[in-house]
Formats: structure tokens, sequence, C-alpha cells
């Protein structure tokens, strides 16, 4: 993206009919940190990749409670997410107390998007430049939403935010059809190696990855660094027990070459070395 003259304001429509300032707060969602989400029928899983900005700084968090039933993880600008988390907290506080029930998760999104939708309307705003992936659990059955910064949102069965999170995207379209009926370990191990597809080399450790939960009968927690660690360590057993079996199995079907006829000449009917 180059900057043009129907870009200094976010109420400047371009000549095709774009909002370029709402396309910035976009662009700034795929820069942030990869963050992923998928749900069955009774749990949904988040998990994010903890990127810190420098080897002397901590990272900064991506996963927020909002309720018991409700949580969000983050890709883009950590301080509008900061922001927009604490407006969720103060809907379902309220909510809560008028009506005494928890607030319905696709009620919470909706108003999520309309604030979001009025920063793409007053000069004086500008956009926020942060995605959330909603996980929550209602009366109708676990839901997860994607808030973009255009006011839009999506409810999907997996999906992954930020930088990287293609490879995540692919993991996530060929898994899929198994999420419905899946169990709470399985979808977290499966959060696990969406998580692995976007560090593209880099080791998995408890240390650059957070999950968080949230189920029938388990409320919104993050899950603590001795837990994923003993599952990540898990996953690379079994993976590195899968990897041999695989190996003998294809050497066992591969057929054994014929003997050459005994008299046959020097060098005749001879495969030529292997370079």
């Amino acid at each position: 993206m180059f900057r043009n003259q129907y870009d200094t304001d976010v109420t400047t429509w371009s000549p095709a009919g774009r909002l370029f300032q709402v396309e910035y707060a976009m662009e700034a969602v795929k820069q942030g940190s990869a963050a992923i989400g998928l749900r069955s029928k009774t749990h949904i899983v988040l998990g994010c990749v903890n990127k810190a900005n420098s080897e002397l700084s901590s990272h900064q968090k991506k996963i927020f409670k909002v309720d018991d039933h409700i949580g969000v993880a983050i890709a883009g600008l950590t301080a509008d997410g900061r922001v927009l988390s604490r407006y969720m907290r103060n809907e379902c506080i309220n909510y809560s107390f008028t009506y005494e029930s928890p607030l319905p998760v696709g009620r919470l999104v909706v108003q999520l998007a309309d604030k979001a939708q009025v920063c793409t309307q007053r000069s004086w705003k500008r956009p926020y430049g942060v995605g959330l992936l909603v996980a929550g659990l209602d009366e109708s059955g676990a839901h997860l939403y994607y808030n973009c910064p255009s006011g839009n949102y999506f409810e999907y069965q997996a999906f992954a935010i930020g930088s990287r999170s293609q490879a995540a995207k692919t993991y996530l379209e060929r898994k899929f059809e198994n999420f419905t009926d899946a169990s709470r370990d399985d979808l977290v191990k499966d959060a696990i190696m969406a998580i692995r597809e976007t560090l593209q080399g880099e080791t998995l450790k408890s240390s650059v990855c957070t999950i968080a939960v949230v189920g029938v009968g388990e409320p919104f927690h993050i899950l603590d660094q001795a837990t994923v660690q003993q599952m990540i360590d898990a996953f690379e057993i079994v993976g590195e027990q899968e990897a041999p079996d695989a190996a003998a199995g294809q050497e066992a079907s591969a057929e054994p070459e014929p003997e050459p006829e005994q008299g046959a000449a020097a060098g005749e009917g001879v495969a030529p070395m292997d370079i």
C-alpha cells in the first residue's frame, strides 16, 4: 500500500469505492503476532504466539478474559485490544447486574462491531487497529467470532489472524471437519499444532505460545506453561514414533529388484550407479 490523496481522512472515499484508512487498520492486524481459535460443540480453544520486542523484554498479553463464559484473543495493536476488552468486560458486568444472567455472545459481538463501525464514519476518530477472536459459550452453544476493524464480524468453526496466519489456516482447513465432535484435549492439540505452523521452523515451546480454554462446566481460563509444555512434549514423542513406523512401512512395501541372470555379460542390463 502506498500513500495517496484519498487516505488522509477515514471518511474520504476513493473513486474505486475504498476507504484506505480502514484498509490500513486491517493491515495492522496482519502485521500482529498470530492468534488462532477453534471450537467444538462443547469447547472453544484460543491460542496466540508470544512475541517479544527484544530479548530483554517480556511479551505483551494477547489473550484476555472478559467473563466466565467469554474470552478474546487479539492480533494488531495491543493497546487497542486492551481498551476493547475492557469495554466488553463492562458490558458483561452491566448486563449481568441488570438481568442476572450472562450476556449472550452474539449480542456482545454485535455491540463490539457497532463500536468499531463508528470509528469508520467520524473524521475525528481512527479505526481500531486490532482484530479480535471472541470465544464464548451461552445457551445456544459454543461460538467463535472474528471482529474486524471495519466493523464486520463473522462466525467461524476455526480461524487464524495475524502474521503468517495463512499456514495455520491451511492446517485448520484440513482438520476442521473433525472439530465438531472433538474432545477438549484434541482441540488443544490442534490449536498447538496450528500455532507451530506459524512459527516456520522455530522451536515450539510453552514460552512462545499461550492457550486458553472455555467450555461446558469449564470457565474461561488460560492454561499454565507447565501443562502446555507437557502437551507439546507428548505430541512430539508421538510424532517421532510415527515417523519411523511410516518409513519402515515404505521399505517393506518396496519390491526387491530382480537379480541379473547368470551368464549375462558384465555390465549388461545393470543400472548405472546413483550419484
